[in-house]
């Protein structure tokens, strides 16, 4: 065990690394990274398993920075014990293009799991982690070869424990037993508006004793031999740990410490300069001494540990090489290679069945013609099984105890999105849960976050528009499928029949950069008839699913849309005006494609409305500002859903009427 003496110096590393950096780039929060130093000591020195040498060690623990502002700490950490960061890219802090950005970036800087500032969603994104790596224990580990087999440690602040996400996360994480899941709490009493208790009264350790954790109380955050054993404590647990650890906020700056004038902004060369003193620390910026160079280092430890799994994993392989070479395709993100061949199939299946159903069923049949190839899929729902259709013949719910690969969220609709990109992050799942369309709005930062780190989340939201029918305006999506496509990099899919969902199915799943959305109706629509080319076609996001000689009008629609469309386009040639019916299930996927498509699709010069149970204006990017929109530009009704569409004009009356005055 390391000296008290040593200990010190390793814990001031971090403070001066934090205080100098955030003092250079003038921006940023030292006070989390001073108070925490010793925190950090105790885990990264004497528990964190990894190898500095290979961040993406398949077997190595994970290490969320939930208070993402305090990303100096992990900086710190990560150029401590010998990542390839150098001290240059310390110096950089929040410079442009660093791998030192304000916040912590998965696939910026080795060694960040998860990309961590909206408070609450790294604490989630690591439940996630640590049921993903729970599933995959049991799937795959035999008797003695536990292949699987790590922790997922959590920092966090009171600002986490504020935001509801922390509840709907933590009290699953209690439910399903994930006992390898550790919290140290920042326990601090300082948020940027000053000391807490004038907003945040909770009894945090009753709050998660209540959800099923084991908690351990009172711990002295600045005590590295104390944490050290609540650490080793909570390795011993059932249930998944929350450490409380007392600390001071900025420990180390004489006249800041303890207040909020040390939580996000430099503390002034006068105050670093007592810093030092009060610490002392008398190096200069940005220099560290060789013997704390020397305490840290985790490469030689690192190395060792993978070596040994490395071992082990090669004892398995040789018992149980099915198995072996299965978790190798898994955790690389590989999909097997019979999966175009059943995707295949199944559309040819689809086409032959020719159905009329709502696509939310279809999507349900597509995920039943994967899953016996996808063993990764680990699908869910947000208490809307039932209505959602995530589950499929085989699927088996996940319950403390019991794994499987269907996950009951619950109501946790923001909750259940940042889970998921946590076991998308963890590797060896394709996480999908489902919600209403309307109920995005709830899980919309976590959308967010899955399209910044470029994951393959799948999000899938039914009920998509006023063909809900009798809910009313609450359950009624107007503006979401819009609002959704103003996210960068998220694939947004409004398929209108069966073949289209499966398309849309083996697009999200073969999208390795990037979440995608898949959003299917309540109602039935019709199958449309198309031929091989423009079945191929589908996968670039828009195509002409019917033409006209000469047409003088282009109607470009998606979704339960789609039949209107071609409705209309059947009476406008009753008045010797031919229409060509485009489907656009993805306009992200679309705008993609190359300009040839794209103009042989739309072709300039000619007129064009498009047709949604949306907002209008997001259309007009299409149809320009002398092209017609029927849409929806106003809150539902309760009423039937053919009621609905007629009150709000998708009619073909309606329609018509627009390409008129388009023409005109």
């Amino acid at each position: 065990m390391t000296s008290s003496l040593t200990t010190t110096k390793m814990a001031n590393a971090i403070r001066a690394l934090a205080m100098d950096a955030v003092q250079k780039a003038n921006s940023g929060h030292p006070g989390m990274p001073m108070g925490m130093a010793e925190i950090a000591v105790a885990l990264w020195s004497r528990h964190y398993s990894h190898n500095p040498a290979d961040p993406k060690w398949v077997n190595r623990d994970r290490f969320v920075i939930s208070n993402g502002h305090g990303s100096m700490l992990h900086y710190a950490l990560l150029h401590l014990t010998g990542y390839d960061l150098s001290m240059d890219e310390i110096r950089n802090f929040r410079q442009l293009h660093s791998k030192t950005p304000g916040h912590p970036e998965v696939d910026i800087t080795p060694g960040v799991e998860t990309t961590t500032g909206p408070l609450g969603q790294g604490i989630t994104n690591a439940v996630g982690m640590a049921l993903a790596e729970k599933l995959l224990a049991a799937e795959f580990n035999r008797p003695n070869l536990d292949v699987i087999d790590h922790y997922t440690y959590v920092f966090l602040g009171d600002g986490c424990l504020m935001e509801g996400i922390s509840h709907e996360a933590c009290s699953l994480a209690g439910t399903l037993g994930l006992n390898k899941l550790i919290a140290l709490y920042d326990d601090n009493g300082i948020s940027i508006d000053g000391h807490v208790e004038g907003w945040f009264t909770d009894d945090t350790s009753k709050r998660f004793e209540a959800y099923g954790w084991n908690v351990i109380r009172a711990v002295d955050g600045h005590d590295v031999d104390a944490v050290d054993a609540a650490i080793t404590a909570a390795k011993q647990s059932d249930k998944p740990t929350l450490i409380c650890c007392k600390t001071i906020i900025g420990k180390g700056s004489p006249n800041l410490a303890g207040t909020h004038g040390v939580h996000g902004a430099a503390l002034g060369d006068i105050e670093i300069a007592a810093t030092r003193e009060a610490i002392l620390w008398q190096h200069v910026p940005f220099e560290l001494p060789d013997d704390v160079y020397a305490a840290w280092d985790a490469k030689a430890k690192g190395t060792q540990a993978q070596h040994d799994w490395n071992a082990r994993l090669e004892t398995y392989a040789k018992q149980f090489p099915k198995e072996a070479a299965e978790l190798a395709r898994r955790v690389a993100g590989e999909l097997p290679a019979d999966f175009d061949k059943t995707v295949d199939a199944y559309i040819a299946a689809c086409v032959d069945k020719a159905e009329t159903i709502a696509t939310r069923k279809a999507s349900q049949n597509a995920i039943q013609a994967l899953a016996p190839v996808l063993p990764e899929f680990l699908g869910g729902s947000a208490d809307l099984t039932g209505s959602n259709l995530t589950n499929w013949k085989e699927s088996v719910a996940v319950r403390a105890g019991q794994p499987g690969n269907h996950i009951n969220y619950g109501v946790r609709e923001f909750g259940m999105s940042a889970i998921m990109n946590g076991i998308a992050l963890h590797g060896g799942y394709i996480p999908f849960g489902a919600t209403f369309l309307t109920f995005s709005d709830y899980s919309r930062n976590a959308l967010r976050m899955a399209a910044l780190m470029k994951i393959r989340s799948l999000f899938v939201f039914t009920h998509d528009s006023i063909g809900l029918g009798e809910d009313g305006p609450t359950h009624q999506s107007i503006e979401h499928v819009s609002s959704l496509r103003l996210i960068p990099n998220l694939d947004n899919w409004r398929p209108c029949d069966t073949v289209e969902s499966a398309i849309a199915w083996e697009q999200a799943v073969k999208r390795r950069n990037g979440p995608s959305t898949l959003i299917f109706s309540r109602q039935n629509l019709p199958f449309q008839q198309r031929t091989p080319e423009q079945i191929a076609n589908i996968r670039r996001g828009g195509y002409v699913l019917r033409d006209a000689k000469d047409a003088k009008v282009i109607l470009i629609a998606t979704g339960s849309e789609i039949e209107l469309a071609t409705k209309a386009a059947d009476e406008l040639a009753k008045h010797g005006v031919g229409a060509r019916v485009v489907s656009m299930p993805s306009t992200d996927v679309f705008d993609r494609q190359e300009a040839a498509y794209k103009a042989s699709v739309l072709t300039r010069g000619v007129p064009r409305v498009a047709i949604e149970a949306g907002v209008t204006d997001f259309w007009y990017k299409y149809v320009g500002l002398e092209g017609g929109v029927v849409g929806i530009d106003t809150f539902g009704e309760s009423a039937p859903a053919g009621v609905l569409f007629k009150h709000f004009g998708f009619t073909v009356e309606n329609v018509v009427a627009t390409v008129k005055k388009v023409l005109a």
